[in-house]
């Protein structure tokens, strides 16, 4: 076969589907599910003292398969309210709903049905507790946030941000029936940890923003305002790191881990406001990832083996 056929041919070939199975798995944005699941492991380590026993493991399990489906439904939710939005944007422009290979009333029955499920696992196998705020966390993301916040405010991501914060709650409230004051310090590290986070992505994403019509804070108020905005909560969020410590939920492990990630935050913070680049933003989104995660499995790890 010629070039010229090899070419022609790949211009007539069927531009090949996802499985409706893959697509429907990538309606519950895996990878935003995983970090949730795990800083709800997190919470529910930290609430048991010691190693867990095999009952708790197990309810400790339990509980992640209910919270990842609820959270599962509220991505699909997510998709499907703004599959107008996501068409337009290049980053989410692949989404199954975007493209309409999957129709409304198949991904709100698919949303509708992860969420009862997983609601009726956390009420019947974890605790009644775990499973209304895990409800409520569900409606502050798909409906609170996405619905009304989202398109309307700048500040959306700063207030919808408590949605995203409860992880460490809801794993804390599995294990114990309780939200105790370690669970809301956790809460309030990934809370402030959410704006310069998503801001970061906001900076070198404007274009996007701008063309779906979403008012995020580089839009409204520009680039140099939000890196700002950035450097400054990454201010805020280091007593916030360090509480673990103050509160005698951790020891010097976690305390060098948070004082330097945060140091490392801080430094990417200045950076990208005394000299923007979008490389930087890049890195700087990179390393928010990176800050959270390490930051609580230091937690973990601290809590086992120190």
């Amino acid at each position: 076969m010629t070039p010229i056929d090899t070419s022609l041919a790949a211009v007539l070939a069927p531009v090949a589907v996802p499985s409706k199975f893959r697509q429907f798995y990538s309606l519950t944005k895996p990878r935003v599910v995983q970090l949730i699941v795990f800083c709800a492991l997190i919470g529910m380590a930290l609430a048991v003292p010691g190693v867990p026993n095999w009952a708790e493991v197990k309810l400790g399990l339990t509980a992640c398969v209910g919270i990842w489906l609820v959270a599962g439904a509220a991505a699909a939710f997510n998709c499907l309210v703004e599959q107008g939005i996501d068409a337009r944007m290049k980053r989410t422009s692949w989404r199954a709903t975007a493209q309409g290979q999957i129709s409304n009333m198949l991904t709100l029955s698919f949303s509708a049905g992860l969420c009862a499920i997983g609601s009726a696992i956390l009420y019947i196998w974890v605790n009644p507790l775990t499973m209304w705020l895990t409800f409520a966390t569900f409606v502050g993301y798909a409906v609170i946030y996405t619905v009304v916040l989202k398109p309307l405010t700048p500040q959306n991501i700063v207030i919808g941000g408590a949605s995203g914060a409860m992880p460490p709650v809801l794993g804390w409230a599995a294990m114990t029936g309780t939200v105790g004051p370690e669970a809301l310090i956790l809460f309030l590290i990934i809370f402030l940890w959410t704006p310069p986070h998503f801001w970061a992505l906001a900076l070198y994403r404007v274009e996007d923003y701008r063309k779906a019509g979403l008012p995020m804070l580089p839009v409204t108020h520009g680039n140099e305002f939000t890196r700002l905005q950035i450097f400054l909560y990454t201010l805020v969020l280091v007593p916030a790191c360090l509480m673990p410590f103050a509160f005698s939920m951790s020891s010097w492990l976690y305390l060098v881990s948070a004082l330097l990630l945060s140091v490392g935050f801080c430094w990417y913070g200045w950076r990208l406001w005394r000299n923007y680049s979008e490389a930087l933003a890049r890195k700087t989104f990179r390393f928010s990832l990176v800050h959270l995660s390490v930051l609580f499995a230091a937690l973990l790890v601290d809590h086992y083996f120190i």
